[in-house]
């Protein structure tokens, strides 16, 4: 045997050797140690299971020894590994139960206790349900439908000329053009509910639409690129314009009390022949003036109508035997002359603070 064989094997032997001490001394070393301080614990796992430890410092020394001593110490090394990691696990058990007990035993039961807020629900959310317990009385049911709308169940089905400026780019906000149904836009409002219900089934209807809808306007304390509507829907043989105004005389009544005054002005809308905006006495000033009224003494809540018979034939319904009349309203609007709240954004803002002011009410 040569001498640089001789020397390699003597050096093998010394790191075996060294191996086996270390391991041995630092065997001891976890059994003896103990402690109930998490500090303590974690200086532990951090000088033997730490990413920079001793034991990864060993397993390092061990790639230097021979292929038939790996086998035989490679035993005494996960032996040595999992003996640190169970007396560590073992600690920290028990750390955590003698600390968590610690704090039990601290706990004065006698100190009050700490408050929390109460939520409420979100302005809108209250005016949209308060509206469609009015309607339900009257045997109004709720029809939902997609915000992401076509040509035909948005402008089309609705009456609305080719020309008509609401399919212009200021006005909406457009996804795709064309298409089987032609474009692809998010809704301008909640009557394409309506007709997707008069396509879907047979008379009589009785429903409101709630939903958001979107507009491509400029944001401002008036006006937003995004609002909530609800519009109402009635169709069967013989309704008339008298069987509106009733429902919807009732319908202020029992939202802002009885003795708020209505007023029907004559308007223009596709859908709807004839149509009308219909006002209420305002319930700030109670018919004074004030800036809400724009000092009229009047507040217009929502556009009307009897929808119009080729909406009907749109919708595969026989105009010559049913009639039926549409309504909408912004809630944005309602909420307004509810709270006189001035500016549409504080309503998707999320201010707390804001909403802090109407928790009271709206609980």
């Amino acid at each position: 045997m040569n001498r640089r064989r001789l020397n390699y094997l003597y050096k093998l032997l010394y790191i075996w050797q060294m191996l086996q001490d270390q391991i041995t001394q630092l065997t001891a070393e976890i059994n003896a140690f103990t402690t109930t301080s998490a500090d303590e614990l974690e200086q532990f796992r951090i000088r033997f299971l730490g990413s920079k430890g001793l034991i990864k410092d060993i397993f390092e020394q061990f790639k230097s020894v021979s292929p038939e001593e790996k086998r035989v110490l490679g035993k005494v090394l996960n032996e040595f590994k999992q003996l640190a990691e169970a007396k560590y696990q073992a600690l920290n058990e028990s750390t955590a139960h003698t600390n968590s007990q610690s704090a039990k035993a601290n706990i004065d039961l006698t100190l009050p206790g700490e408050g929390f807020e109460v939520g409420a629900r979100h302005p809108l959310a209250i005016v949209r349900r308060e509206i469609i317990e009015i309607f339900n009385k009257l045997g109004f049911s709720v029809a939902e439908g997609p915000e992401i709308e076509d040509d035909w169940h948005n402008f089309s089905a609705l009456n609305f000329p080719e020309e008509h400026p609401a399919r212009d780019m200021q006005d909406t906000f457009f996804i795709k053009k064309g298409g089987e149904h032609g474009d692809i836009a998010l809704r301008t409002h909640t009557s394409s509910v309506q007709v997707r219900m008069m396509e879907a089934g047979t008379p009589p209807f009785r429903a409101l639409m709630p939903g958001r809808v979107y507009r491509n306007e400029a944001i401002s304390a008036r006006a937003h690129c995004f609002f909530h509507q609800v519009e109402g829907l009635y169709v069967d043989e013989n309704v008339s314009f008298a069987d509106l105004k009733q429902t919807l005389f009732y319908f202020v009544q029992e939202l802002y009390g009885e003795g708020t005054k209505v007023r029907f002005r004559p308007s223009y809308f596709p859908f709807t022949e004839p149509s009308a905006e219909m006002d209420v006495s305002c319930t700030i000033c109670k018919g004074a003036g004030c800036q809400m009224c724009k000092y009229s003494g009047w507040v217009e809540i929502l556009g009307c109508g009897m929808v119009d018979p080729n909406v009907l034939e749109n919708c595969g319904i026989d105009h010559k035997k049913y009639s039926g009349f549409a309504f909408g309203m912004g809630i944005e609007r309602i909420a307004n002359l509810k709270w006189e709240i001035k500016d549409l954004r504080l309503f998707s803002e999320n201010d707390v603070r804001f909403l802090k002011q109407y928790q009271s009410a709206i609980i």
